[in-house]
């Protein structure tokens, strides 16, 4: 008998045991209706595993909030297109360096391939479809109508975000600052000109001027 089993079986306790006493002593767990675990930790945080099943979340959209079901392995751009049909947000690269995919996520850029729809809950998503008013475009979109900063129109959709999220917090903006701003957004068709000249031009619209 080696040291190990001999010191078990002197204390009466087994490996399960101990690591079942381990688990229970660190965290409580709880199952809600919907067959979600809760491991609730000692401290303050808890720790929310996601049953196979998948959780119920809502997620706040261009100001509207919708309570779906998600899988844990379903990133926010599958649910967005999939289940909400917003489908202007556009999967390219499916690995976060195209840009295709950009979303404003809490006032920052994201992009959505990259990002698991749970991660997403109880912040403010703004997508494409969000920055009509009142079947008014948003200045950015206008422009880019105006200054044809389009061809294929992939890339556009997040191309506008990025652009539309740098006058949020920059209304004006010198050159380098839509390079900078649009840098993750990758056109094949190669059209950057055009859309730097938009940005810019959009950025006046913005002012009345």
């Amino acid at each position: 008998m080696t040291k190990k089993n001999q010191l078990t079986k002197e204390s009466g306790l087994s490996r399960r045991s101990f690591l079942k006493g381990v688990g229970l002593t660190s965290a409580g767990l709880a199952v809600t209706s919907g067959g979600e675990i809760f491991a609730e930790a000692s401290g303050d945080a808890s720790v929310k595993i996601i049953s196979p099943g998948g959780a119920t979340i809502t997620l706040e959209v261009n100001g509207k909030k919708h309570q779906l079901k998600v899988e844990p392995r379903e990133t926010l751009v599958e649910v967005l297109r999939d289940r909400l049909h917003l489908t202007g947000t556009k999967i390219g690269c499916d690995r976060g360096a195209c840009g295709a995919c950009t979303v404003i996520v809490d006032g920052k850029n994201v992009t959505s391939c990259l990002m698991l729809a749970i991660d997403a809950e109880g912040k403010s998503i703004e997508t494409i479809e969000g920055l009509e008013k009142e079947g008014e475009l948003h200045p950015v979109q206008k422009s880019f109508i105006e200054y044809d900063a389009l061809q294929c129109g992939f890339c556009t959709p997040g191309m506008i975000m990025s652009s539309k999220n740098l006058l949020d917090h920059n209304p004006s903006p010198n050159l380098a600052d839509v390079k900078h701003a649009v840098r993750g957004n990758l056109c094949r068709c190669g059209t950057y000109p055009k859309v730097f000249q938009a940005v810019l031009a959009a950025s006046k619209q913005n002012k009345g001027e």
